[in-house]
């Protein structure tokens, strides 16, 4: 994306120049926006975004030309509050924003999910259970995006927790990692669902064990 269209939805975050700053910084040098938004190039099917925080990714699909209904859900009301804001300043098309604790229940849906940065912060024993209710959504058009760090043991993976604590210390989670998956969970939990896996390394020069998973059906 040209530097013209980011400075043009960050200023959407103003009068607050921390957000404005981190919208500007998020959309310059993290890949998960435009990697995501190729994934979901030649589909229309309606976008479930879990654990949208301040909503960017829809932004970053209507700037790229790509026309599609959005739900952007999370479970911090502040972050959704503000996401409603920007999206009526910026216009966007389609798009909705709601507080919604995934633990306590799930949105009905059908077409491609999002899962950005989020299954680090679930407990364990729920991993299982969004993974197979996120991939129940997925019709034959649609995709399944995850980022996430995986966890293989390596100093990548201890850095990529401490990135995470820190993000808690400093109140922008309000949540603390908990665990990573292994590559081999998400293969299992995902196939078992009929959709079949796509890797990507999104390391892209840092020292962070992030990967994008796009699934499809099989």
């Amino acid at each position: 994306m040209d530097s013209t269209t980011i400075q043009e939805i960050s200023r959407l975050f103003l009068p607050s120049r921390w957000h404005y700053h981190y919208a500007r910084i998020k959309l310059t040098v993290d890949p998960v926006y435009a990697v995501a938004t190729d994934a979901l190039a030649g589909t229309h099917a309606p976008l479930l975004d879990l654990g949208c925080g301040v909503g960017l990714l829809p932004h970053y699909v209507q700037a790229r030309g790509i026309s599609l209904e959005y739900l952007g859900v999370d479970n911090d009301i502040r972050k959704i509050a503000l996401a409603r804001v920007v999206a009526a300043r910026g216009a966007l098309r389609n798009a909705r924003f709601e507080a919604v604790d995934l633990a306590q229940g799930f949105p009905t849906h059908r077409g491609s999910v999002a899962i950005l940065d989020l299954l680090q912060f679930l407990p364990v024993s729920r991993v299982a259970d969004l993974l197979a209710l996120a991939a129940d959504c997925v019709s034959a058009e649609g995709r399944l995006i995850i980022r996430t760090g995986l966890d293989d043991h390596g100093w990548r993976t201890h850095l990529t927790r401490a990135a995470d604590h820190l993000a808690r210390a400093i109140r922008w989670m309000n949540a603390g990692p908990r665990s990573y998956p292994t590559r081999e969970f998400l293969v299992k939990h995902l196939e078992d669902q009929g959709l079949k896996l796509y890797f990507t390394p999104l390391r892209c020069n840092s020292p962070f064990n992030n990967w994008l998973i796009v699934a499809r059906r099989s």
